[in-house]
């Protein structure tokens, strides 16, 4: 410790969804969301390529909520979303390694799933399946460039595991970043990850869609949290 990912690309789009909906999906965590708006919660879906890492090469699609973290009174508006964490819900990879790393050291949801990305053209594009089903097809359209080159953004994710929330250190290093308002389209399939989405109300218009040429990132040693 700590892993290191030298070399990735991310696309992401973070959602608005009904906070009520959001808090019955992950009610087993013992979290809450974080309201950004009153009744209304973010849900961001995201797609991974792990060029070079200490996990080796794999693909990664990613469920997570931002919630407010334990211990934190009030709520997390959209003005303070730094004090925001992101409870990871569902992470499939494609590799067996980085799911045996990531269950046993951070207690990361990691499955196999079949996840193809298609990242060579303008629009970039992840179709995920999962035992034989279809999950989701998310296209991504990357939006305008933002200069300057990212400091590292230190941020918490939480996960749980076996009855045991925990909270993971990390931080990221962008570089080649382009974001827009809206810009992804997602299509559902009829795996069950896809009806919790469809109870969330997508398919619809992101807040926003962000993508990252190259990220590194840092993962610390994961905390258990008490509640």
């Amino acid at each position: 410790m700590p892993v290191q990912v030298r070399d990735a690309t991310v696309c992401s789009a973070m959602y608005s969804v009904r906070a009520d909906a959001a808090r019955a999906v992950i009610a087993y965590s013992g979290l809450d969301v974080a309201e950004v708006f009153p009744g209304r919660a973010v849900c961001a879906l995201a797609f991974v390529d792990y060029r070079d890492g200490d996990l080796d090469r794999y693909h990664e699609f990613g469920m997570a909520f931002l919630i407010r973290p334990p211990g934190r009174a009030g709520k997390v508006g959209l003005a303070d979303l730094r004090h925001a964490g992101a409870f990871i819900h569902w992470l499939p990879v494609n590799q067996g390694f980085t799911l045996e790393a990531g269950r046993d050291i951070w207690g990361f949801p990691k499955e196999l799933a079949d996840i193809e990305l298609r990242l060579d053209s303008p629009y970039k594009r992840c179709i995920l399946r999962k035992d034989g089903r279809l999950v989701l097809d998310m296209l991504v359209r990357p939006g305008i460039p933002v200069p300057g080159t990212a400091a590292p953004t230190p941020m918490d994710a939480y996960t749980h595991l076996d009855r045991v929330t925990r909270r993971v250190p990390w931080s990221v290093r962008a570089h080649g970043v382009r974001v827009r308002p809206g810009g992804a389209l997602v299509r559902l399939g009829n795996h069950p990850i896809a009806k919790e989405l469809s109870e969330l109300g997508l398919p619809k218009r992101p807040l926003l869609t962000m993508t990252v040429a190259h990220a590194a990132m840092t993962f610390d040693d994961a905390v258990e949290v008490a509640f």
